[in-house]
């Protein structure tokens, strides 16, 4: 049995493993794409998204685009720290031919409320950029909140954010989305930095995909190593890239993959400890936890099957000119 997903990305490089994660992995039906800001502009994300499904044969895959700023802001413009990660064009600056499709015209949120009413427990969305799409379907149709399985990529529990002490990236673009979804969702699993800065990618790795000599195999490569040059700056203590976003993927595949924590969260919306997540103090004894954190990960076993999987779909890539 095969398990429906949708992804809501800010592609961004570890957006981009994380989508090819799912089309590379038998146990996942990638139904929809939706795009939002973050890492890149929307219009930036959701052309990558095309320009990727086309590279690794799957232009099916219809994509739409979410909401383009913060809830509480009316703008938004890429930061400085995000195109130094991920390049200028999000992915490193690995070349993408112009895609040949197009956006949906249906809006994100409501191909998302649209989705969880068709398929119920059979989806789930995975969010690995900021919650502000998933929190506007929650605020539309109160049904999405109480039926949308969701595994998002974001947060920080039991270690430092990585934007401030206390402050995850995705959730620190928009910490009332978040904390709406927190408060609102009746199933959300999240997979913060206390698991995804333990999955890390070298270049050892990245040296694997070169080889191939496929066009699939380049783009990994070089947008990988760009990555893992900028952790070079970033945080030299790890010793590669950390592999976020294919982790929230990895785990609606197999959630065997991470040991969780059932807890009921919030998040800070306020003060200097604006973008905390951390468990909501209202609702620490009732009995029904609706948030599942990561506090733990085989990393031996994700990483090899992050590695099997994507090497295996860029070896059917066309071969490089």
């Amino acid at each position: 049995m095969t398990k429906k997903i949708i992804l809501d990305l800010d592609t961004g490089i570890d957006d981009a493993l994380a989508l090819a994660y799912a089309l590379g992995s038998p146990e996942l039906e990638l139904i929809g794409v939706t795009g939002t800001y973050g890492n890149v502009l929307v219009e930036t994300g959701t052309r990558n998204v095309l320009a990727l499904l086309e590279l690794f044969g799957r232009p099916d895959v219809p994509v739409y685009a979410g909401i383009p700023h913060a809830s509480t802001k009316d703008s938004f413009e890429v930061l400085p720290v995000s195109e130094f990660i991920h390049g200028k064009n999000g992915v490193g600056e690995a070349e993408l031919p112009e895609p040949q499709g197009q956006i949906q015209e249906t809006g994100a949120v409501d191909f998302l409320i649209d989705s969880v009413k068709e398929h119920g427990d059979d989806l789930v969305i995975i969010p690995t950029g900021p919650s502000t799409t998933i929190a506007a379907a929650i605020e539309k149709d109160p049904s999405f909140a109480e039926n949308a399985h969701i595994i998002m990529m974001g947060g920080a529990l039991t270690v430092p954010g990585n934007v401030s002490p206390w402050a995850e990236a995705n959730v620190n673009q928009d910490p009332d989305a978040t904390d709406a979804v927190f408060r609102n969702a009746k199933d959300v699993t999240m997979i913060g930095l206390d698991v995804t800065l333990q999955t890390l990618l070298t270049y050892e790795e990245t040296r694997t995909w070169h080889d191939l000599g496929t066009t699939g195999g380049d783009f990994l490569g070089v947008a990988t190593d760009y990555y893992i040059k900028s952790y070079e700056t970033n945080s030299p203590h790890l010793g590669g890239c950390g592999l976020h976003d294919p982790l929230a993927v990895a785990v609606a595949a197999d959630p065997s993959l991470v040991t969780t924590l059932d807890i009921n969260l919030k998040v800070d919306t306020g003060g200097e400890t604006r973008g905390r997540t951390i468990g909501d103090e209202t609702r620490l004894n009732d009995p029904v936890k609706t948030a599942h954190v990561a506090v733990g990960v085989d990393v031996e076993r994700f990483l090899g099957e992050f590695m099997e999987r994507l090497t295996s779909l860029a070896e059917n890539t066309d071969l490089r000119q």
